[in-house]
């Protein structure tokens, strides 16, 4: 099938990561795959929810938010309605996942990272970009760590990303825009760490149920894009070492 710009069915959009996008959050970065572009910010406390407290172990969690003119129509601010959806919460909770999966607490010692993800442009993808974006943030809030000696060894362990795949017209897709993804028959969603270990797994038949052999087709074309992701992320920080 034609796809926009003319990729191929394995090829990520165009993935653009701005770091320091924001002046006042320890680590910050605009990151964009095509059209979705989404603001990821890191914010140190030096404090630990009650539940950790004693343990010598640190947090790390997560806001993720759309701002009402993210999409083709106006979205009325949750904080407004007074209630965030089901669908913001589940993606908060596993942008922290993805990110405390790739960092050793014990190291980070005593204090929580908040991050914050606003999309401020939705063209499919959304979740995948913070948890990309999300990463680059974090990492350069913790150099800020390293390099006022606040901390003696950096507690990353390895990069983590994200990217969706998915079956549209029979045939599979890395990376899909919403109008792939509004027509997809199957949808997934892959977070993944540098050694190709496996954070989460997300993955829907939309319409039919689909066979073994697309869904390992399906991780192919995703470890593929996670590892270009990767590479993509490395090059950013490399700026900070």
């Amino acid at each position: 099938m034609e796809r926009e710009n003319g990729r191929k069915n394995n090829e990520l959009r165009e993935v653009k990561i701005i770091p320091d996008f924001l002046e006042h959050p320890d680590g910050s970065c605009l990151i964009s795959f095509g059209k979705t572009k989404v603001i990821c910010s890191a914010n140190i406390e030096e404090k630990i929810p009650p539940f950790l407290q004693g343990s010598g172990e640190g947090w790390i969690t997560a806001e993720y938010g759309m701002l009402p003119g993210s999409t083709h129509t106006r979205s009325q601010r949750e904080a407004v309605r007074g209630k965030q959806s089901g669908r913001t919460v589940e993606i908060q909770r596993l942008i922290g996942r993805a990110l405390r999966a790739s960092v050793d607490r014990k190291l980070l010692g005593e204090r929580t990272i908040l991050i914050d993800c606003d999309v401020i442009q939705a063209d499919g993808g959304t979740r995948t970009a913070s948890i990309t974006g999300s990463f680059v943030a974090m990492a350069i809030a913790i150099k800020k760590l390293l390099k006022e000696s606040i901390i003696e060894k950096n507690p990353i362990l390895e990069n983590v990303a994200a990217v969706s795949v998915g079956k549209v017209n029979g045939e599979i897709l890395l990376d899909l825009d919403y109008s792939e993804d509004s027509n997809a028959e199957v949808d997934l969603n892959l977070i993944a760490t540098q050694n190709q270990k496996i954070v989460e797994i997300q993955g829907t038949a939309e319409t039919h149920a689909f066979p073994r052999e697309e869904l390992n087709l399906m991780l192919d074309f995703a470890f593929n894009g996670i590892e270009s992701l990767i590479n993509l992320q490395n090059q950013v920080l490399k700026n900070y070492d």
